[in-house]
């Protein structure tokens, strides 16, 4: 896609549409991920202005979101044009669909959590765990969907494959006929860490049953996501860390274009972002782009008027 690339701050510099008609596979939905911390909604209206069409909030638990208000003001923020699909961890259907109803208003759906890999949520029987037990995880499904019947409000649940693969197909084949939207597959097991993940479970995934698919793990620029798409023929590609990263992918930047951290200036200022969350996200950003001795300064800084004052004389003079 090299043609499309131009040496300029433009936000969008490439064309989805002519790309995808080279590979001949129609333009899927490009998604951020949730990812606990980052995917809240300052991040998600960056990622927005540059070529993301769905973002989903971090992963939230149904049970304090539904105990605690504290909890709901600061697990979840939006605002008009923001409606994000809302991941829950959740283990009972009561539960995930209580916290349906509760941010129906004001997203475009509910996700459930069934690949988080780590521990400490496993040991609590969320995330992947779920995946030892796929009636529940259809019945989670089927029982929400029956109190929420709207079918343009999405229900969707994001897993892991399994091997043998058969489990994987099977669960989805259930997911489906509880009344899912969508799927969303990460290419790896919940015991793989960095190896390449497996886009041709993706794809057999994907041929095997008939609502959308979104594929997950492993992608780290434009084309791959393209390459990607074509591989697995998924209808949607999700991106985690690569967008922490350069939250311009999409938009088909190779690394985060300085017109990128300007916009995140912008939504600092209008926003009051915490200076933890603002400062952690450019470090993100800026990493490939400084040396060593740079890198380790900016990181040590301490406030928000520091951090603006390096940019400037650093990055964006």
């Amino acid at each position: 896609m090299d043609e499309h690339f131009k040496m300029n701050e433009e936000r969008i510099i490439v064309s989805k549409e002519n790309d995808c008609k080279l590979l001949d596979i129609p333009v899927p939905i490009f998604i951020c991920a949730p990812m606990v911390r980052y995917s809240k909604l300052p991040f998600r209206k960056l990622v927005k202005q540059y070529g993301c069409d769905l973002t989903y909030t971090p992963m939230i638990y149904a049970s304090c979101f539904l105990a605690s208000e504290k909890c709901r003001n600061v697990e979840f923020t939006t605002e008009q044009g923001d409606n994000p699909i809302v991941q829950f961890a959740a283990k009972t259907p009561v539960e995930f669909a209580d916290a349906a109803e509760l941010v129906y208003s004001q997203s475009r759906g509910i996700d459930l959590n069934c690949g988080c890999p780590k521990r400490d949520v496993r040991s609590g029987g969320f995330g992947s765990q779920l995946l030892d037990s796929p009636e529940l995880i259809a019945d989670i499904v089927r029982q929400t969907r029956a109190r929420i019947s709207n079918p343009e409000y999405s229900i969707s649940v994001k897993i892991r494959i399994q091997y043998p693969l058969e489990k994987t197909i099977s669960l989805c084949q259930q997911i489906e006929k509880a009344g899912a939207t969508h799927i969303s597959i990460h290419g790896r097991t919940r015991d793989m860490r960095n190896e390449m993940p497996d886009y041709e479970a993706i794809s057999l995934v994907k041929s095997s049953i008939q609502i959308p698919v979104y594929a997950n793990g492993g992608i780290k620029n434009y084309e791959e996501a393209l390459s990607v798409a074509h591989k697995t023929k998924v209808d949607g590609i999700m991106v985690a860390d690569a967008l922490l990263s350069n939250p311009a992918l999409f938009g088909g930047h190779l690394s985060t274009p300085k017109q990128c951290i300007r916009d995140w200036l912008e939504i600092e200022a209008n926003k009051g972002i915490s200076f933890e969350s603002f400062h952690q996200h450019l470090i993100f950003m800026v990493r490939s782009c400084l040396p060593k001795a740079q890198r380790i300064f900016f990181n040590e800084l301490t406030s928000t008027l520091a951090v603006k004052d390096f940019l400037s004389d650093i990055l964006l003079s």
